[in-house]
């Protein structure tokens, strides 16, 4: 059987407050296996934001293991984490977060100079993705020429560049109006539709219907993990 995407055991985060020591995520035990489509809900202070910056590597775990395609995170120095983020995970973030001086294009190829390659594939790539998400006539543009909903595809476009095998997505329609948002999420559809793992947070339940599965986070720990019957 093959390895899940992640497999974390028992993850705990706490942080150091003026109050003592507060459990922001408590022993949380999840695998997501590859290909799954997962939406991560619950309110404010729930944990689901924890859980989904220790998914990306972008904090540590105070106690548990994490597995991301067979690597124990939890064991990882920044240095190994910073190439495994890299060369596994894609992030979409609910404020775009593209460069406003740089050209679509240009913001897109990013991750390929962090990872070391030449400026031709680079561009030839970037190009590519951008056609893919239905804006490859806008390459030379910069951010401020498009509206915010090009702009998320831009950005998805650039998740997508190092050809990663997980997304990672923070409320990625919270800034867009309702017909931007099911736009969006279409095009997560068909990205899981060819293989690419999908991870989202969102407080939306008509966002989350999306996604084949739903976790629940309350209080720290997950309270529902439940199929959605949305199609694949």
């Amino acid at each position: 059987m093959a390895e899940p995407v992640i497999r974390v055991s028992g993850l705990g985060k706490s942080y150091q407050t003026a109050a003592g020591l507060f459990p922001a995520l408590r022993g949380v035990s999840l695998s997501i296996e590859a290909g799954d489509y997962l939406a991560i809900m619950g309110p404010s202070g729930s944990g689901k934001s924890t859980f989904m910056n220790l998914l990306g590597c972008l904090d540590t775990p105070t106690t548990g293991d994490y597995f991301l395609a067979g690597e124990n995170v939890a064991q990882m120095d920044k240095d190994a984490l910073a190439i495994l983020r890299n060369r596994t995970l894609g992030f979409v973030f609910q404020g775009f977060n593209l460069l406003p001086r740089m050209s679509l294009q240009d913001n897109v190829a990013l991750p390929l100079v962090y990872a070391g390659f030449d400026k031709e594939t680079r561009r030839a790539r970037a190009r590519g993705l951008l056609e893919r998400v239905g804006l490859g006539q806008y390459a030379e543009s910069l951010p401020n020429r498009i509206s915010g909903g090009q702009q998320q595809r831009v950005a998805i476009a650039r998740a997508l560049v190092n050809e990663p095998r997980l997304i990672l997505a923070d409320e990625p329609t919270g800034n867009l109006d309702s017909h931007t948002s099911e736009e969006i999420m279409r095009l997560f559809g068909e990205l899981n539709a060819d293989g690419i793992t999908i991870v989202l947070v969102t407080h939306e339940p008509d966002i989350a219907v999306h996604a084949r599965r739903q976790v629940r986070f309350l209080d720290g720990e997950i309270v529902s993990d439940q199929l959605t019957g949305a199609a694949a």
